[in-house]
């Protein structure tokens, strides 16, 4: 078995860009421009104007090393293979050929060309994956290192180089058509400036060079002391002035806005973390789009008086792996997440326009602003965890944060989306008098009023604190509360007991409000403690151990209900399934478990190929989110047991645990890509014109596919007519025109004896041609061998209405002379659509409408009387059926609702 037997990967949240340059092209039929970012594996697209995440492609079997597009097509390099998308979903093209890995691609016309890492240049035609021409270059004296379609240059190409030089070559010919001097400096962008003739070459040493190709002369040259150059653009909106401005960015996350008819510095500004890896303005927008390996992807605006930019729209996660993931309030939409970059941000499962960012820690917030984010002396270091409520968070602070280290904790505001002004901190700590400070926090708990929240430090000290005020109001124990570290705490929901686990291996019992120095109950544990995790609603503690090992703990009864025995490292994080049933636990031998409380057992568990460092469960319990180490985003797993029926058995804790690549997550593990043209043989072979039968099996109970309409109403269609008929006046009929037949001839006589004339035809007609039969009697009179499919047809396409009609007028007339063949013929008919259990809903409908019509004659007549006798028999055995499967679907229902752990 591979994988999780009751989750399965879904997507993830928070991974924006990283070092991978992105795309951006303009669509006609969007009226818009569009972005293409990198995350790994995969590629994300963007539309520009609301920077909504309009599509996610297929995985591909490596990581992704360049991005390209025409108007068609979108190019991705992955490995050694270039895969040609289009739409992002549908897979048209795969060019195989490279040997190295391929690091950059540039579409041209229709070809397209690719440079891989063996400094190989390769011409392929787009529409036949062929390739066209192959020129390779000697790595030590011309490794390309940049690539550019110089405007008006017919099938000619500028390649830049590591050793700082640069050739134009022609492609239709494989020849060189001229090699420039050697600029001095590693060549790391090549841009076309909106002047023709001219390209804007950046190097590492932090120069650029307009260089005018046809004449080989440099028309301007300027200079950066922050980095080496990653990013050349120009602006081409607004009026003349605006065609003189140019854009550079480095590797130091600035920007630099230059004015290059005076040959200065318009303005600088500070626009990522890290190093800038896309910097493009739009055409004819004063819009620049900016993308850094701190993941993130921000749209700026030129509107400043001074000619500067603001920011416009931003998207962005983390800038370095997740610490703490947390599912806030009841909705089952908004995580919590703390970064190893001190942040604190809230991400929405529904929709990512929703993110938000609570800020960075910082030691004097207004302070920081002055500095860099990278270079702020005052943040504070990570947060490792964290507790929230959401019943306070309109008043105040409803987050309360430890970091690693300190002794100090901070409070954020959700409702705010920032951070606190509280550090709560005991005075005992505060004195500088003390020698103990290696004091840290190590746990932390929220009371469920949000007043109160109780800190657990690595003194032994539990400590409780007014969550809106911050003073200090009461320390459990003498103190401290445990000789050891208190590695966890929990608070009940209506504020009676304060329970705390130390390192002492001890769980204590604490009175919430008064004799807080006295034990009110303890528990030895054999192992010390490690971490705590708490279900509230169900009065649970999970305690993991030192051991490895999982005590479940009731908190009423005070005694340890299970033991979990199964990890082979230490625990890293737990929580609960929102109806209690469920521990689910990580560990740092990569391993999730997934353990059944009121069993037992183990039900599920899967290996990932990273440390999962936190994870926590959805209240709704459609999802569970985690965070793996080196992993900037979120991973979302769906909860098939909510969607489907999923068997589930005990496992044998001793068993390996299967597998599970984190890649699947971030989409649909049958769009991974590892051969186009099997891929293309499975379509073919998938049959197109296969239809569903009408009934799987005999012994099942189908219904119809006709609309509820059709048979719901049958029997009151009398008083839905009379409701719907519409409020007229009685009118007066009109006077029909009297007039005799008269005899042709000049003479004007009456024809008196025309009326009194017969036919002998007439006079031998019989009463059968007189009977009153419908279009459906005589079907049922046309039907042989009890085969009623025509008539049952015919009955199933009418309306109500004409339902009604049909089994109304079933031979009225035959009936008064004893002669009930129609009626008889029509109870067989519905007793094959009860024995076939076929159309089961219609059977009993028609039935129904039949008896209340024809209930009195039935009465009158054995042969009917007879017939209806066996009808009831089959219909007693095809409704048992239904009884049976419905009073066990009740049953289970109800056992359901009223089990109570």
């Amino acid at each position: 078995m591979r994988g999780s037997v009751i989750f399965q990967p879904s997507r993830s949240l928070g991974y924006v860009s990283n070092h991978i340059p992105a795309y951006v092209r303009y669509i006609e039929k969007r009226n818009e421009n569009i972005i293409t970012t990198c995350v790994g594996k995969s590629f994300h697209v963007y539309a520009a104007n609301s920077f909504r995440l309009v599509r996610v492609s297929g995985l591909h079997p490596e990581e992704i090393s360049c991005i390209a597009a025409d108007g068609f097509l979108t190019y991705i390099a992955a490995g050694n293979v270039i895969y040609g998308w289009r739409s992002s979903n549908q897979l048209r093209k795969t060019y195989r050929g490279h040997v190295k890995r391929v690091h950059l691609l540039l579409p041209f016309g229709k070809h397209l060309l690719s440079i891989d890492e063996a400094n190989l240049l390769k011409i392929w035609f787009i529409g036949t994956e062929e390739v066209y021409l192959e020129i390779p270059f000697n790595e030590k004296y011309f490794n390309i290192s940049a690539l550019m379609h110089p405007a008006a240059y017919k099938n000619k190409v500028l390649l830049g180089s590591t050793q700082g030089g640069l050739q134009l070559w022609n492609i239709e010919k494989a020849k060189l058509v001229h090699a420039f001097k050697d600029v001095g400096s590693q060549i790391s962008v090549l841009e076309q400036a909106p002047a023709i003739d001219v390209a804007a070459v950046g190097l590492k040493n932090g120069r650029i060079i307009l260089l005018n190709l046809k004449y080989e002369q440099t028309v301007i040259e300027l200079s950066q002391d922050w980095g080496p150059i990653t990013g050349i653009t120009f602006r081409t909106d607004g009026p003349n002035d605006d065609h003189y401005i140019m854009i550079t960015s480095s590797t130091n996350g600035q920007a630099t806005i230059w004015n290059l008819k005076e040959h200065s510095i318009v303005s600088t500004l500070q626009v990522h973390d890290d190093s800038v890896t896309t910097l493009k303005c739009f055409a004819n927008e004063p819009l620049l789009l900016t993308t850094s390996a701190d993941n993130s992807m921000k749209l700026w605006i030129f509107d400043l008086p001074d000619g500067g930019a603001r920011l416009l729209r931003v998207r962005e996660g983390h800038g370095a792996p997740p610490t703490c993931i947390r599912y806030h309030g009841s909705s089952g939409q908004f995580i919590l997440s703390s970064g190893e970059d001190s942040s604190l941000r809230i991400f929405n499962t529904m929709s990512e326009t929703l993110n938000k960012s609570l800020g960075k820690a910082s030691y004097n917030r207004k302070a920081s602003k002055k500095y860099r984010k990278k270079e702020d002396p005052f943040q504070m270091p990570p947060i490792c965890f964290f507790t929230s409520e959401t019943t306070r968070d309109k008043d105040w602070d409803s987050i309360a944060a430890a970091h690693y280290g300190l002794v100090q904790v901070t409070t954020w505001s959700f409702d705010k989306c920032r951070m606190g002004e509280l550090k709560l901190v005991p005075e005992m700590f505060q004195s500088k008098n003390r020698s103990d400070f290696g004091v840290s926090v190590t746990a932390i708990c929220l009371s469920y009023c949000g007043n109160f929240v109780t800190i657990g430090y690595s003194s032994g000290h539990l400590e409780r604190f007014n969550v809106q005020s911050g003073i200090h109001r009461a320390s459990y124990g003498k103190p401290p509360a445990h000789e050891g570290a208190v590695r966890g705490v929990a608070m009940d929901n209506l504020n009676q007991f304060v329970v705390s686990g130390g390192a002492d291996g001890i769980i204590k019992w604490w009175h919430f409000k008064h004799n807080v120095n006295q034990v009110v109950h303890q528990l030895q544990l054999n192992e010390p403690i490690s971490l705590f995790n708490t279900h509230r609603e169900g009065a649970m503690i999970s305690v993991a151990l030192e051991d490895f090992s999982i005590s479940i703990v009731d908190v009423d009864s005070r005694i340890v209900v299970r033991t979990f025995e199964s990890h082979k490292s230490p625990i890293t994080d737990m929580c609960f399934s929102p109806d209690n049933r469920w521990l689910l636990s990580a560990s740092k031998d990569c391993t999730i478990k997934v353990w059944d409380i009121p069993s037992a057992y183990l039900i599920d568990h899967f290996r990932t190929p990273k440390i999962c460092t936190s994870l926590t469960f959805s209240p709704c319990g459609d999802f569970l989110a985690t965070a793996f180490v080196d992993c900037k985003e979120i991973y979302l797993w769906t909860n098939k047991t909510l969607f489907s029926h999923v068997p589930m058995h005990a496992i044998n804790t001793k068993i390996d645990a299967p597998p599970l690549d984190l890649c699947l997550a971030m989409g649909n593990e049958n769009k991974l890509i590892e051969n186009v043209h099997d891929l293309r043989e499975a379509m073919e072979m998938v049959s197109l014109n296969y239809k569903s039968p009408a009934q799987l099996s005999q012994e099942l109970i189908t219904m119809s596919n006709a609309p509820v309409s059709r048979w719901q109403n049958l029997l009151n269609l009398d008083v839905i007519k009379k409701r719907n008929r519409p409020n007229i006046k009685p009118q007066k009929p009109k006077t029909a025109p009297f007039f005799l037949p008269t005899v042709s001839g000049l003479d004007f006589t009456f024809d008196v004896n025309k009326d009194s004339q017969t036919t002998i035809e007439d006079s031998q007609r019989t009463l059968k041609d007189m009977q009153q039969l419908t279009s459906f009697g005589k079907l049922l009179r046309t039907c042989e061998d009890e085969k009623f499919q025509k008539p049952i047809d015919f009955l199933s396409n009418l309306g109500p209405s004409m339902v009604d009609y049909e089994i109304c007028n079933l031979c009225p007339l035959d009936a008064v002379d004893g002669n009930v063949s129609t009626m008889t013929l029509f109870m067989n008919m519905i007793m094959y659509v009860l024995d076939s259990n076929e159309r089961f809903e219609l059977g009993q409908s028609w039935l129904s409408l039949f008896l209340k019509h024809h209930g009195r004659t039935i009465v009158k007549h054995t042969v009917l009387m007879t017939t209806l006798t066996q009808l009831e028999q089959i219909q007693i055995k095809g409704w048992n059926v239904l009884e049976k499967n419905f009073l066990y679907g009740i049953g289970v229902v109800s056992s359901l609702r009223n089990f109570n752990i």
